[in-house]
């Protein structure tokens, strides 16, 4: 083997080795410290952008499950007021019970027709002022509130839900219907259909609200388990992460150390030169 001292080939073998050493102790140190096995695209292309996937799936996910919980408060106003106009409704119906009796006049029959009309504004005024996020619910001028559920743009990621109107005119109520004998009889009927019309709103409003409740849940394990799809990508393991910093923390160590020694070697020329 030649001596030389222009070029220390051990040397440069040795910083190189240093080098790859030194570059893998870095990405330890920034997996440890980041909690991240995917830190720069470097790392792990494909890895990344499937991770980033599923995380921008999950926000809108999350989104969709907000989206959800306002849908199931809408309706729960819904049925609320509608529970209201219902007491309402039960009250008129008493009302021109009492008016068809026929022992009374009109002048006293007047009574009950007062307190009817009261009654038929009332409705329209909780009617006209039930609403969420903007939107009347229940006087019509909102035929169906659609809501985005998923994280695709496709039918299956939008339910609609129909809204019924329960104003007087939808309930096809009226006033001074009972300020007869046989305005009262007639007013019965219109008191059923009424209510008809009032529990059917409400049970679509119970049937959407469990179908929502359904579609949350189900969002809500979507979510966890696309959470752990990008877990299991894109976190670190630090039990093999810490390992492999102990490696290379002492590859390092050690590459200095024969850096150090090849330094070395172009002093045994002087052996010649005494």
């Amino acid at each position: 083997m030649s001596l030389v001292i222009n070029t220390n080939v051990s040397a440069l073998i040795a910083q190189q080795n240093l080098a790859v050493s030194n570059s893998q102790l870095k990405v330890s140190v920034a997996r440890l410290s980041s909690g991240f096995r995917i830190n720069s695209a470097a790392d792990d292309a494909a890895g990344l952008g499937r991770a980033d996937q599923l995380r921008s799936q999950s926000r809108m996910i999350q989104a969709s499950i907000r989206n959800i919980n306002d849908g199931v408060s809408a309706l729960e106003i819904s049925d609320k007021a509608s529970e209201q106009i219902t007491n309402i409704v039960t009250r008129m119906g008493e009302l021109a019970a009492s008016a068809a009796q026929g022992t009374l006049d009109d002048s006293n029959r007047s009574y009950y027709n007062d307190e009817y009309n009261k009654l038929i504004d009332e409705i329209d005024r909780i009617a006209n002022t039930t609403e969420f996020g903007g939107y009347k619910i229940l006087n019509g001028s909102t035929t169906a509130l659609t809501m985005f559920i998923g994280f695709k743009n496709s039918a299956n990621d939008q339910l609609s839900i129909s809204l019924n109107a329960l104003t007087t005119g939808g309930l096809g109520l009226v006033a001074g219907a009972i300020s007869t004998q046989a305005g009262a009889l007639s007013a019965l009927d219109s008191v059923s259909a009424a209510l008809k019309t009032i529990n059917d709103a409400r049970a679509i409003y119970g049937a959407s609200t469990n179908r929502l409740s359904a579609a949350l849940s189900n969002l809500q394990v979507t979510f966890t388990n696309y959470q752990a799809a990008e877990s299991r990508i894109r976190d670190a393991d630090f039990a093999f992460e810490t390992a492999q910093y102990t490696r290379n923390q002492i590859m390092v160590q050690a590459g200095t150390s024969i850096l150090a020694q090849a330094n070395q070697l172009p002093q045994n020329v002087l052996g010649l030169l005494r």
